[in-house]
């Protein structure tokens, strides 16, 4: 399956807020900044495996609650740390609506 789902709509999430997502692929955090632009990235800091969903988001940044690494919300890099990044996934909004890659959602792990 290929395109985009409907996860929700973006006045769900608040401005610097994010939400988290279950997927086939594990638990994504979606963020919103302050200019409600959306970002998708794994949930688990590689650091400590803190929820980055529950981080402060700041620009176009997120800072893991637990030790303050700071990660690119375009690119899942972490600023200024070693060997440091998280995975980025599709997503977009379109008339208000947050649209993931339907393929997160629908895919499943082979017997």
């Amino acid at each position: 399956m290929s395109g985009f789902l409907d996860i929700g709509a973006l006045a769900d999430i608040p401005a610097q807020g994010a939400r988290l997502v279950r997927t086939a692929q594990g638990c994504i955090a979606v963020f919103r900044t302050a200019d409600d632009r959306v970002f998708a990235l794994d949930d688990r800091c590689p650091h400590k495996g803190g929820p980055l969903s529950e981080g402060i988001v700041h620009g176009t940044s997120v800072t893991c609650p637990l030790h303050n690494w700071v990660f690119d919300l375009n690119t899942g890099t972490a600023q200024g740390a070693d060997d440091g990044a998280v995975a980025t996934y599709p997503i977009r909004v379109e008339a208000g609506r947050i649209l993931i890659d339907a393929s997160l959602i629908h895919r499943t792990k082979a017997a």
